[in-house]
């Protein structure tokens, strides 16, 4: 890796966590994982992203740009996510992530398939871009950002690919998805990096806030709803675990 121009790898490691949905939608659509299980993974990602933007995001934000910078950016973030996210929901993409019977077929909802596509496009942009934005500081991805990322990403793949599925959505199109959007990932990665390193500092902190505000609309939307309605007894604890998990593999890392 270290013979690669930096551009190169920045997209290599954003490829590598938007992989992780299509190796979640490969498990989700071909073994019949219940939906319990499902919902704890969930829970389990939710959690890893929570610390990660928490940590890692808004605390790497703050100290490139201050509190102003950091905070436009984190509510710009969640408004823009939150009004895209709506009008997706309109068109048919609202239980993207849901593993049960929820998601509509096209001949149910005319149009949904393509909605859930760029809803999936619109979950992964955000977290690979910070991925090409963590290289900025000292030429070196972070690891933390990459494992929390793509830890989160197996479950997002699976539960939306179990919910695929049983919409009568065909295995061509559900790891044509996929792997589109794990392409799209390094893309958005490499943008994140070439496109803000002549940047200041006040710029690259708000874009990562941005970044977080999505990334954590996002959960409360799509992600955290899942978990919630099969695993609502341990939901939380599950959580927290993987809240947990991600910080102490941030404190192992710094």
């Amino acid at each position: 890796m270290h013979g690669l121009p930096m551009w190169a790898q920045a997209g290599f490691w954003g490829f590598v966590a938007g992989a992780a949905c299509l190796l979640g939608a490969a498990i989700g659509y071909w073994v019949n994982v219940p939906q319990r299980i499902i919902a704890g993974i969930m829970a389990f990602g939710s959690g890893v992203l929570i610390s990660a933007l928490s940590f890692e995001l808004m605390d790497e934000a703050y100290k490139r740009g201050g509190f102003d910078a950091t905070a436009y950016g984190f509510l710009g973030g969640a408004a823009v996510y939150t009004a895209a996210n709506w009008v997706l929901a309109h068109k048919g993409a609202k239980h993207r992530k849901r593993s049960g019977g929820q998601q509509p077929s096209e001949d149910e909802d005319s149009g949904s398939g393509l909605a859930i596509a760029v809803g999936a496009l619109l979950d992964g942009i955000p977290e690979s871009i910070v991925i090409g934005l963590s290289m900025l500081g000292g030429g070196v991805v972070s690891t933390v950002a990459v494992a929390a990322i793509f830890l989160s990403n197996v479950p997002e793949g699976l539960s939306s690919a179990a919910g695929m599925k049983k919409a009568q959505r065909s295995a061509g199109y559900v790891f044509g998805i996929w792997f589109a959007i794990a392409v799209a990932s390094g893309i958005a990665s490499l943008v994140g990096y070439t496109v803000f390193q002549d940047y200041s500092a006040d710029v690259v902190a708000a874009t990562t806030a941005v970044a977080a505000g999505a990334i954590l609309s996002m959960l409360v939307d799509t992600m955290i709803p899942e978990a919630f309605d099969v695993a609502h007894d341990f939901a939380g604890l599950i959580t927290v675990a993987g809240f947990l998990a991600a910080f102490a593999l941030s404190k192992l890392g710094g």
